[in-house]
């Protein structure tokens, strides 16, 4: 177990190092359409894609940067006694509070999850079996097949309209991609309380 559980930290912590850090460049993304949306307004026609995209880029800024900032520890903490703690009891709290967080996490990857199936039109089955049908039907059939179980695709009420679903599937990947990040901290907290009582 001891090896299993550093080859699953480092491959958590590599990955998501790797996703954490192209999405921050998402934030040059979002400082262009915020420019092209203040430019657009003042000498051009108003662009009615601007605010939604922001509000896109945005949502996977947060949510794929959201592991990265859990690796480096540079979540927000109320820091009222923690920093006085001993590097042993900052690993009990530690352990102990990620369960909370993996609570809160899971409960939002259920919701994303039925969040995308209704955006992608599902027919009233369990959000879960909707995704291994249609997962099963690209797989073995194709995309022509796999699109015909898509429903009507679920819109923005906005004048743009964009489709919804890409961005609700950017959420699903980052909360997933939380949960393993809270669990490899969970696992590194479990070494150093190993390594404080060697």
């Amino acid at each position: 177990m001891h090896k299993a559980m550093h080859g699953y930290i480092r491959a958590i912590d590599r990955m998501n190092h790797v996703i954490g850090r192209i999405a921050m460049y998402l934030i040059f993304v979002l400082m262009g359409v915020l420019l092209w949306s203040s430019v657009s307004k003042t000498f051009l026609t108003p662009s009615i894609w601007t605010l939604e995209t922001a509000q896109f880029v945005m949502v996977a800024y947060y949510v794929l940067g959201g592991p990265y900032s859990i690796q480096l520890g540079s979540n927000v903490r109320m820091d009222l006694f923690y920093g006085d703690w001993s590097p042993r009891t900052k690993a009990w709290v530690d352990g102990f509070t990620v369960f909370f967080l993996l609570f809160y996490l899971v409960v939002l990857f259920m919701g994303a999850v039925s969040s995308t199936a209704y955006s992608l039109g599902y027919f009233g089955m369990e959000p879960f079996a909707f995704f291994g049908d249609l997962f099963m039907t690209l797989i073995t059939q194709g995309f022509a097949a796999a699109n015909e179980k898509l429903g009507f695709l679920e819109k923005s009420p906005t004048a743009w309209q964009p489709q919804l679903w890409p961005i609700k599937v950017v959420l699903c990947l980052g909360v997933f991609l939380m949960i393993l990040q809270c669990v490899a901290e969970f696992f590194r907290d479990l070494e150093r309380l190993r390594g404080s009582e060697a």
